[in-house]
């Protein structure tokens, strides 16, 4: 006979089921979605999309099923899976930007992943690469387009009022709130504001004509992230993580979010995947190994490039020229030049 348990014990038993390969349980992850009692006593447990590998969904099953009905004696357990929602799906992919051949996003779970680095120097790259490219720094409360780039007092030129023109540094047209704001003034703006700015960055940017226009996406899934997929058609997401699983956990949202929305995922980029020793050369892998390996097993997809901590690389964005202009020598700027080719290698045919 099935033990009678409340809502709350079976979720917080829920709470001790992790994802596979993480340390981060499915209840955080977001993942239930619904926890529901049968009439026969036992329970339902309706779970968000987590996978459309079947042996991965199979595991998570064997997991639920263990932790209800044998270690917590809920009796019968049955868990449903629901599809991926296609009304968002139904909203992006549909409009282009005149002059615009790809649109690519580069996103994050959490922030102080070295997002913006990532996004900054894989646009450089791609310039390098004779690419025409231009960055669209989305991250509304946190841009940082104008002091990596080394922009000072310019701002955007108006063309009769409602248009601007993006400024240009190191090959690259960038667009940024950091333009308009002042520098040390915080953003203080709901959602509806966050969204209108996303749009008319869009929207009212003179681009001209870009291969390439890469778009620096705040850390999470919220207005902003969800306003771009609306709005235009993406032709691929990159997804920066750090190697801990707290990191990759967040991340695996964000990946999560953009499959929802019909963007195909470029790849995971793992950055800070350990510290090189000045001296000798050895790797010093101070976050942990292999997050971006399982967040790419997880969600289908590769890691198409791992970034080591260099000194160099940080100092560069202070100064003003991403490091991939500034020492295009450096291993670094080989690693974001290998990336730019991943990134250009993934788009399709036009």
């Amino acid at each position: 006979m099935a033990k009678k348990l409340t809502q709350e014990e079976v979720l917080a038993a829920l709470g001790q089921v992790n994802y596979p390969g993480y340390t981060t349980d499915i209840v955080s992850l977001g993942i239930v979605e619904e926890v529901a009692p049968a009439a026969d006593g036992g329970w339902t447990i309706t779970l968000r999309n987590p996978s459309d590998r079947e042996e991965l969904l199979r595991d998570i099953g064997g997991r639920i099923h263990q932790s209800l009905a044998h270690d917590l004696g809920a009796g019968k357990v049955e868990f449903r899976v629901r599809p991926l929602e296609p009304e968002l799906g139904e909203k992006t992919g549909r409009k282009r930007l005149d002059g615009i051949r790809h649109i690519v996003a580069v996103a994050s779970g959490k922030g102080g992943v070295g997002k913006s680095t990532v996004a900054a120097n894989l646009a450089v790259a791609l310039a390098r690469l004779g690419y025409k490219t231009g960055l669209l720094d989305a991250d509304i409360y946190g841009p940082s387009a104008p002091m990596m780039f080394g922009t000072g007092e310019e701002r955007p030129r108006s063309a009769g009022g409602k248009h601007f023109y993006p400024v240009e540094r190191h090959r690259v047209k960038l667009i940024s709130i950091g333009f308009f704001i002042d520098d040390k003034a915080p953003v203080i703006w709901r959602g509806p504001m966050v969204m209108g700015a996303v749009r008319q960055f869009l929207q009212d940017t003179l681009w001209g004509t870009l291969d390439f226009l890469v778009v620096d996406l705040p850390p999470g899934t919220g207005d902003a992230q969800l306003t771009l997929a609306q709005e235009v058609s993406l032709d691929g997401a990159v997804i920066v993580t750090t190697p801990q699983d707290v990191a990759v956990a967040d991340a695996l949202r964000a990946a999560r979010m953009f499959r929802q929305v019909h963007c195909p995922l470029i790849g995971v980029v793992e950055n800070m995947s350990g510290y090189v020793c000045p001296d000798c050369g050895e790797l010093d892998e101070i976050f942990g190994a292999g997050g971006g390996g399982k967040l790419a097993a997880a969600e289908g997809t590769e890691v198409i490039a791992r970034a080591p901590i260099f000194e160099e690389l940080r100092a560069a964005g202070d100064e003003g020229a991403p490091l991939t202009t500034a020492k295009p020598e450096h291993p670094a700027s080989a690693i974001f030049l290998a990336l730019a080719r991943r990134v250009a290698a993934a788009m399709p045919a036009d």
